[in-house]
């Protein structure tokens, strides 16, 4: 199943133009090749896209496991901390997920615009008081 380089140009741009399952059925029909021997030339070639799995929901799914990761992370803990939590309902998960986020980005504006107090007081350089207005 060799291709030559005319045939592998061909199959890159129409597969690079429109990279879709039935482009790869289009093209081992047109050349009179296996869909797994397209799949394996463009993936050779480094132009192959593997199709990506979206949930019922359309969304990209992701683990409970990732979800207690990213809530720990929000609340600046240990994920040890949050051990057993992975056993919660994924909708439960969500919704602490997004609730700790909302807060984490309250806390990273708390604390920068703390900082920028300390900095115009001239608490930071004291040396060099800073005029907010200028």
């Amino acid at each position: 199943m060799n291709y030559n380089e005319e045939t592998t140009a061909y199959i890159v741009l129409e597969y690079t133009l429109e990279p879709s399952t039935e482009t790869v059925q289009k093209l081992a029909q047109e050349l009179n090749k296996s869909t797994k021997s397209i799949i394996g030339k463009l993936s050779r070639e480094g132009v192959y896209q593997r199709a990506s799995y979206t949930s019922k929901t359309g969304e990209k799914p992701i683990t409970k496991v990732e979800l207690v990761s990213n809530i720990a992370t929000n609340l600046g803990v240990d994920v040890e901390v949050l051990t057993g939590l992975d056993k919660s309902p994924k909708a439960a998960l969500k919704a602490l997920e997004v609730a700790t986020g909302a807060q984490r980005q309250d806390t990273i504006e708390e604390d920068y615009k703390a900082m920028q107090r300390e900095y115009y007081s001239g608490a930071i350089f004291p040396s060099q008081k800073i005029d907010a207005q200028a």
